[in-house]
Parts: structure tokens; sequence; C-alpha cells
């Protein structure tokens, strides 16, 4: 079977980038080692209801954010319900802080809860950063630069306010907080690392501001739900590209990719699949282990991180029955103590809509629930139900749930993710942000400089959603500015 692209792995990155290439008529075909497509931006089905294999927030679909210019693209329209409040987070102190969406309301209500001082400068600063951030993204598609028609596709791109953006790429988020002289404000310094950590994956010391800034203000753009789980965002990209006459294949697990004089040659567990080009929409971890040219696994080796600076998670999915629950349906609690076994400091929880009857019928509520494990290799769980239960006791000390209302529950360790996702050390949310890798450090699409690209949450890491779309976007613009 020959094809123009392979792409490997169905995340979200694979797929944009499949689908933008095959609009462009060329014949792909996705290879994804389970039995579902969408990576850790899907959803699946267990016991009559669906739970959401990670992500939970959906963000990007605003003017010159990435999910919206895919979208527009396709001719897509997915039909999305605006959270009218995107989250509230659960102090240390006992404190409920309410993330609006206005951003004269979130500071009014930031000043509330964390002093006058220095909010407004602090938060407009941030979202005018953000801001910038997302418009530069797309006007730059070049980027980051590994060849000479980059720089000259850049700098045809290039507008003052980009220029403006240099600065806060060699400072640090709590340079930022040292500035503005917040960094004395402990409640405040905890609820930054916290909210970090949700989508840059580490905290404001290593943290730079261009991706801080961005990071600490999505809930400052419109955040959506999707009726009957996320899969209902990945659907449309799969069906799309089907019906352009391409394939997305599944249990297709991919062993190792070679290069032949046209192209390359990629065998799975059950066939081998000829190729033009091919795109790994897998992390650079495994991308390295199947690549078997040398010189490849040489370019990725810089590049790679080890379990030691990685995150997993614990997840959990409940089933309650009855009412109320929580208006807001996104929530961060912190644990300032920490949770048992792996000493995680915050929890996220995520109820389903309660006009939603494709996830779970009336009167009864799917939750998703997790939290971080750094260095998965190093935490092995043996007992989950010690963290299921402190988990539990913490929602129900919050007000959030009763263990009455409990119909079911499940949970998965880093093993699970391992199992399910077949991402190194059961790696999810990306490669964290790290102050030493500045954005130009970052591995670019091109993998070998004729006809193999990169694209997922590793190569454009640590903004959930949009950024994993973003890496989709790049490996395709770069495709085909390369070879068409």
């Amino acid at each position: 079977m020959t094809y123009d692209v392979v792409l490997i792995g169905s995340g979200f990155g694979a797929l944009s980038a499949a689908a933008l290439l095959v609009k462009r008529g060329l014949q792909v075909c996705v290879l994804e080692q389970a039995k579902y497509p969408g990576g850790c931006a899907s959803s699946y089905l267990r016991k009559g209801y669906i739970f959401e294999t990670g992500a939970t927030t959906l963000v990007g679909l605003d003017e010159h954010m990435p999910l919206r210019y895919l979208l527009d693209e396709l001719g897509l329209q997915v039909p999305v319900r605006q959270l009218e409040v995107p989250m509230q987070v659960h102090l240390p102190d006992g404190q409920l802080l309410t993330r609006y969406q206005s951003l004269d309301e979130w500071i009014q209500e930031a000043e509330r809860v964390f002093g006058k001082h220095q909010q407004r400068e602090f938060w407009e600063q941030c979202y005018r950063i953000s801001r910038q951030v997302w418009q530069v993204s797309l006007q730059q598609k070049s980027f980051p630069f590994s060849n000479l028609q980059d720089l000259w596709q850049a700098a045809r791109q290039v507008r003052p306010g980009q220029l403006r953006l240099l600065p806060v790429a060699f400072q640090t988020v709590e340079q930022l907080l040292q500035k503005h002289g917040l960094l004395q404000n402990k409640l405040f310094v905890d609820f930054v690392n916290e909210q970090l950590l949700i989508t840059a994956q580490n905290y404001m010391p290593e943290v730079n501001v261009l991706f801080g800034a961005t990071a600490l203000c999505y809930t400052l753009f419109g955040n959506y739900y999707l009726d009957g789980g996320l899969i209902n965002l990945v659907n449309p990209l799969v069906d799309y590209i089907t019906a352009h006459g391409s394939s997305v294949l599944y249990r297709q697990t991919v062993r190792q990719v070679l290069p032949e004089t046209s192209g390359y040659r990629i065998w799975t567990n059950t066939s081998s699949f000829r190729s033009r080009y091919v795109i790994s929409g897998i992390p650079l971890n495994n991308t390295q282990q199947i690549f078997k040219d040398e010189k490849v696994q040489a370019t990725l080796q810089p590049y790679l991180l080890k379990s030691d600076k990685l995150n997993s998670a614990f997840t959990m999915g409940l089933v309650l029955q009855g009412r109320p629950l929580p208006e807001v349906l996104h929530h961060q609690v912190h644990v300032p103590e920490g949770l048992p076994l792996i000493n995680s400091k915050s929890v996220f929880v995520s109820f389903s809509h309660p006009e939603d009857k494709r996830r779970a019928p009336e009167q009864e509520t799917v939750v998703s629930v997790s939290t971080h494990i750094h260095d998965p290799a190093s935490h092995i769980i043996h007992d989950k139900k010690v963290l299921e239960n402190a988990i539990i006791r913490l929602l129900t000390d919050k007000g959030l749930i009763t263990e009455e209302q409990i119909l079911y529950r499940q949970s998965a360790t880093p093993g699970a993710w391992l199992f399910w996702t077949a991402r190194e050390f059961g790696m999810v949310g990306g490669y964290p942000q790290y102050s030493r890798i500045k954005p130009w450090h970052m591995k670019d699409a091109r993998l070998d400089h004729k006809g193999a690209y990169l694209c997922g949450d590793t190569v454009y890491p640590g903004q959930g959603i949009p950024g994993t779309c973003l890496s989709g976007i790049l490996a395709a613009h770069k495709l085909l500015q390369d070879h068409f």
C-alpha cells in the first residue's frame, strides 16, 4: 500500500496535519495503535458512559487561534457550548476563586482574593502577550527556523508587534512576579504555580513569560464544552479525511520506519506501507525508537526528555447520580499538604454538562479527575485505592460531590497511560516548559530534511489542544512548502 503521506498516530496534531494535506489533494494514511482516534484528546465508552481520555477543556476557537484556523480552512463546524465561567479554583486558605472570561471581571476577582497590589498591571501585561503570541503563531508558520527558506518566509511576515515579544522569551514568570512585587504574596504564588501546571506543565521558575502568559490567560479566551465528549471534535477530522478518499487505520502499531530511494517504508504489527513523506505525531521519545536511521536518531537525541523531566497523571472517572452539582464545570482544587504517594499539590475536576444526555442519562453526571505525577518511572502505584479515597475525601470536603452520589468509579495510573497510549513513561500533557529551552530551541517540524516531519505535544509543548493543533498546521505547512 502506497500513499503520498503516512502519519503515525491519530492525536490531534497528526489529524490536523492529515486533514490539511488532504485538502491539498494528497493521498494520506493515518496509522493508529489504539481502536479509536484522538490520542489524549478523545473519549471512550465504558459501562454505558462516555469518559474523556485525557483533555477535558476546549479552547482555541477565538480569532487568530489555531483551532479556529483549522476549522475555517476545512469548512467544518463543531456544535459547542460556550461556558459562561471557565473555571473555579479552591485555594489553600479555603477561598473560592472564580476565573471569569472577561478581563475586567477577572482582575476584580483577583484583586478581591489576592489584594489590589499590581494585579491589574500583571494581568493586563499577560493578556496582551497571550493575544500577541497566538496571532504571531499563525503569522509565522515557518517558526522554528531550520533552513534559509524559513528565514526568508519569516522576514516577509515580520510585524512590529512580533519583535516586542522577544524580550519576554528570556524572562521567567517568577521574574515577572518579582517585577510586579508579587513574589511575597504566597497565596498568589501558589495559585500561579498550579495554574501553570495545567497548561505549561511546570512551575514559574522554569516557564518563560512568552509561554507562561499564554498558559495563565487561557481562561480569558473562549472556553467551550462539546456534548458527547472531545471525540466529537476528533471525528469531524476523521470524517473529512476519509470522505476525501484517504484512510485512518486502527490497531496499527508502527514498529519501524526506514528511508527508501523514493520515500519511506513503514512496518506495523500487521502490515507494511510505503509513502513519499511521513509525519510522526507521536512523542519524540517514541519517534526515536521507530526511526532506525542513525542520522535521525542523532538529530532527535538533544531534544529528548527523560522521565525525571516529564509528567504523567493519575486519573479518575466518576459517575454521580442526583443533583445539585456545581454550576461551573471545571475546578482546580489545591492540596497544600500533597496527595498521598505522589505529593501532588492540586487536582483538576471536570463535570459533564447537565444538558449533555450523550455522556450520561438525565440526573446522572460523568466526572473526570486528574492530577500530575512527576517522574512517572519513579512512581509506581501499587494501591490505587489510597489515592482514590484521598481524592474523594478532598472533593467531598470542598462540597463538589458527596460519597452517596457515586454510582461508579474507575482510575488509571501512569502504567495504564503507558498501556493505553504507548507514550514512553506514560507521559501526558506534552513536554513541560523549561527556561533553558527558548522557543527557537524547540525541535523544528522537519525530522530529516528530506521527507520526514514531526508534530504533537512534544514539538509545540504544553499548550493543550491549541498547541497540538498548531504543531499539525506547521508540519503540513512545511511539508507543502518544501515539496509542492
